[in-house]
């Protein structure tokens, strides 16, 4: 079974046992929440499609760690003005599992 969850305004495709990383939570590490905004959840032989949401679906996670993804490096130039700019940041995430999903 799977589910496409909307969080942050960000969608994942997600199983049980999954672990994908989204933006940033004010969570406890170690904390189980639980992921309302479900948009479709699918098996090999039911599907639901929600009309925005599927009513009374909810996914289970459990936060795992709290990190930093990779540097993004920033570039500008201007030509023949001699300006050159460059900066970086990382963005921080939020490392979660799934653990259930029901529909």
């Amino acid at each position: 079974m799977f589910s496409i969850v909307e969080q942050a305004g960000f969608q994942f495709k997600v199983s049980q046992g999954d672990k994908i990383r989204v933006p940033l939570m004010a969570a406890e590490k170690g904390s189980e929440f639980s992921l309302d905004k479900v948009l479709f959840i699918g098996d090999n032989n039911d599907v639901k499609v929600g009309t925005p949401l599927v009513s009374g679906a909810v996914v289970k996670a459990k936060v795992l760690d709290h990190e930093k993804g990779d540097k993004v490096i920033i570039m500008k130039k201007k030509r023949r003005k001699t300006y050159k700019r460059r900066t970086g940041h990382r963005q921080n995430f939020t490392k979660i599992e799934i653990v259930s999903i029901s529909a």
